[in-house]
């Protein structure tokens, strides 16, 4: 498991905005910065948990999403929100954690 982000919800407007009207909301780019800062602002219609549009989550690549998922309370089912990656979100003591595999 690597780190990859920490995606923190606002529900301001922020520098470097990105719209992903495929997936109701607003993102920045966390490679701009070098701690994998990621904000992200959703949509009044974008459909999360509110745990995730309220929380701040830290986001994890794995070798095989499908195995990490066993066990675990999984709040987002694996999706995929751009090509070659599948993302899944899982609660862990109260917090949202992002789990992403990449597809080779």
């Amino acid at each position: 498991m690597k780190f990859n982000h920490i995606g923190i919800p606002t529900k301001k407007r922020f520098e470097g905005e990105i719209d992903l009207p495929h997936l109701k909301m607003t993102v920045s780019d966390h490679e701009s910065n070098p701690y994998g800062i990621q904000w992200q602002r959703y949509w009044d219609d974008a459909p999360y948990p509110e745990l995730v549009k309220t929380v701040p989550h830290v986001a994890f690549v794995v070798e095989n999403l499908e195995e990490e998922l066993k066990g675990k309370k999984v709040i987002i089912h694996p999706n995929s929100p751009s090509e070659g990656l599948i993302v899944a979100f899982v609660e862990v003591n109260g917090a949202p954690v992002e789990l992403m595999q990449y597809e080779s």
